[in-house]
């Protein structure tokens, strides 16, 4: 019974973590793009990571903004995000994975080339 209680315990530390809201935005980008253009649409809700494993220490640091760039590039006529919410994801004791999660909405720009709708 007390290997079973511990077996239990030792399980719920190695699986236990927090993923922590770092920010909420409207809008986000980390691209360069013209604000004056009158063909923005909302895309599709993405997420973006960026994570590294940990075996007792990190390997690897995380960066927020590649997170936002792995988010932005799930559509390539998309110039940045709305609605935007970041999060540190920290799941690891001594073994596990850390990092950094951006999830919004594609902010998509018709007036790139080739990204016009087809209506």
């Amino acid at each position: 019974m007390k290997k079973a209680i511990l077996a239990v315990l030792l399980g719920a530390v190695f699986v236990s973590g927090c993923t922590v809201r770092v920010a909420d935005m409207t809008v986000a980008s980390t691209k360069n793009y013209n604000l004056n253009s009158s063909r923005f649409i909302k895309g599709d809700r993405v997420i973006g990571e960026d994570n590294y494993p940990v075996i007792i220490f990190p390997l690897g640091f995380p960066n927020i903004k590649t997170a936002m760039d792995n988010a932005i590039q799930k559509n390539r006529c998309a110039v940045g995000l709305t609605d935007v919410v970041m999060s540190s994801v920290n799941h690891s004791f001594l073994f596990g994975m850390i990092g950094y999660r951006v999830e919004g909405d594609l902010i998509i720009d018709e007036s790139q080339p080739g990204c016009s709708s087809k209506a």
